[in-house]
């Protein structure tokens, strides 16, 4: 039986019946926009119809009398005056388009990817967080993850910023590798590339868990705001300290958190030692610290790279000599120790007497060695003394004779370091990418967050004796000789350099390279001309 062929209408109208929906579908869209008003002022009448209901329902029955006298009263006294019931009309209308706008609906829980991202961290931390014997765990396959996650936000991508987690409480998180383990395993589900922060409440048994954000790298050399003994390492995160300063960043002010060193003779980290990798900035902290110095004191300088990285302070105020020779080095040093001693006698003197201190030894000293190590096998091939025995005695009374020893090297130069310069340097900085070994090496404590993996110049951690590891982003302070130096940071480190000597002046301190170190006991006075001695190889 052969078949019957479709109605036309069928069979050729499926273009017009497809323009027929979207033409309906057009309309449908435009009827919309034009009658929205419309539609919202009818929700709104419909929700605050809803919620007089309410009201009526939860008023008791013998206050409703008095209501509804009280609303008969106010439709009475608008229906009276004139205009009135225009004014009850648009009042209405107005709370009810105000009433019946559309809200952005308020997220109340994580979506479906968040919940699987806490579900997978969840099950990661079940061997850890869990024993075969506990009757009730906390932390188990397949487990709620609700009781165990009190706390979470997500950033725009769905990656986790905090995390609150509540663990067992035979958890060991008093051992330090314990607590290693968990931050670890974190740091690697929560997406790596980011520094997290991790706070241990062992009492509570609690971790939370943060993303930390970047340290500004854009704050460059420039007068901080402080008082004579206080020196700006650099900064840190806002709630590590309670103190901000202000700053220029660019074309504008603001204000951030400092790393504060205080040195002085009440100062309880009197010396600094400043470990790192090449080109993680070391050089660039210590011209930081020279330029600030040199606001109430004088610096001696020993390059021990010889690479000329402090060309810049040779021959300023204030500068008594930049030395890069191992001759020239060790006779400064040499000088530097004599020039402790020297204080300390006139000090007792003066205590001893009742006398205030002389004004001689008032103005602080700084010594600053970058990269003792090098200067120390040239002089073992020469027979010679090494640098640092000659910096035991500013090291161990620099503080009370107002010397201050900076000493900075990399981390191939840490086992030559000796324990006088161990047990004297409390001040601790580390810079660079490096492991939560090498940290605590150095500062003698893991920091609190996980190393980054791309750090820029000046980018470490820093502790101040037996305060807390901070994080630590040194102020830009480039050499401003250096042909790839900007003109902008070159102008902001030039302009915070004293004057130079003048001619006069520089011959007038000359002396013989045989005149020897001076003797301790003389005046600062009779110093003078050894202070501006610069002796090389």
């Amino acid at each position: 039986m052969a078949r019957r062929p479709l109605p036309r209408i069928l069979s050729s109208g499926n273009a017009s019946i497809t323009r027929s929906r979207e033409f309906a579908r057009t309309a449908a869209d435009n009827a919309t926009d034009v009658l929205q008003p419309l539609i919202t002022i009818t929700r709104g009448l419909r929700l605050l119809a809803g919620a007089g209901r309410q009201k009526w329902a939860a008023t008791p029955k013998d206050k409703r009398g008095p209501a509804l006298f009280l609303v008969a009263a106010c439709v009475l006294a608008f229906a009276l005056m004139p205009y009135g019931s225009l004014i009850a009309l648009v009042t209405v209308m107005t709370a009810a388009a105000w009433k019946g706008r559309e809200r952005t609906p308020v997220k109340t829980g994580p979506d479906e990817a968040e919940t699987a991202r806490l579900r997978s961290l969840y099950e990661a931390l079940v061997p850890y967080f869990s024993v075969a014997d506990d009757p009730g765990p906390l932390f188990s396959h397949g487990g709620d993850w609700e009781k165990t996650f009190s706390g979470y936000e997500f950033d725009g991508d769905g990656r986790l910023t905090r995390l609150q987690i509540t663990y067992p409480a035979y958890f060991t998180d008093s051992e330090a590798a314990s607590r290693a383990r968990i931050e670890r395993l974190l740091h690697a589900k929560s997406g790596r590339g980011r520094e997290y922060h991790f706070a241990w409440d062992e009492e509570g048994n609690h971790l939370v868990m943060t993303v930390l954000g970047a340290l500004p790298t854009s704050i460059g050399a420039q007068r901080f705001v402080t008082s004579p003994g206080e020196t700006v390492l650099g900064f840190t995160d806002g709630d590590a300290v309670q103190r901000t300063v202000p700053v220029h960043d660019g074309d504008t002010t603001r204000d951030v958190p400092p790393v504060v060193w205080r040195t002085g003779a009440r100062s309880t980290e009197p010396h600094l030692l400043a470990i790192g990798q090449p080109g993680s900035g070391t050089t660039t902290l210590m011209r930081s610290i020279a330029l600030q110095a040199l606001q109430h004191g004088d610096i001696l300088i020993v390059d021990g790279s010889g690479t000329g990285e402090y060309a810049c302070l040779t021959g300023r105020d204030g500068v008594l000599a930049v030395e890069c020779g191992l001759t020239g080095a060790l006779a400064t040093l040499e000088w530097a120790a004599h020039e402790t001693e020297r204080r300390l006698i006139a000090a007792n003197r003066a205590r001893q007497a009742g006398h205030p201190l002389p004004d001689d030894i008032r103005r602080p000293l700084w010594i600053l060695l970058d990269r003792p190590g090098f200067l120390g096998h040239l002089a073992a091939a020469d027979g010679r003394p090494h640098p640092q025995e000659l910096l035991q005695v500013p090291l161990r009374h620099g503080r009370a004779a107002g010397v201050t020893v900076v000493l900075t090297d990399q981390f191939d130069g840490l086992d030559t370091l000796g324990e006088t310069v161990r047990t004297h340097c409390r001040a601790r900085v580390v810079l660079g990418h490096c492991s939560r070994e090498q940290v605590e090496s150095v500062l003698g404590a893991e920091p609190h967050t996980t190393p980054a993996t791309d750090v820029p110049p000046g980018r470490g951690y820093a502790r101040l004796g037996t305060g807390p590891v901070l994080r630590l982003q040194v102020p830009a302070t480039p050499d401003p000789y250096d042909e790839a130096t900007g003109e902008a940071q070159r102008q902001a480190v030039l302009g915070l350099l004293p004057e130079r000597h003048t001619a006069v002046e520089a011959a007038e301190t000359a002396v013989p390279a045989g005149a020897g170190v001076p003797d301790p006991a003389l005046p600062r006075t009779a110093t003078v001309a050894v202070e501006g001695l610069v002796v090389t190889d």
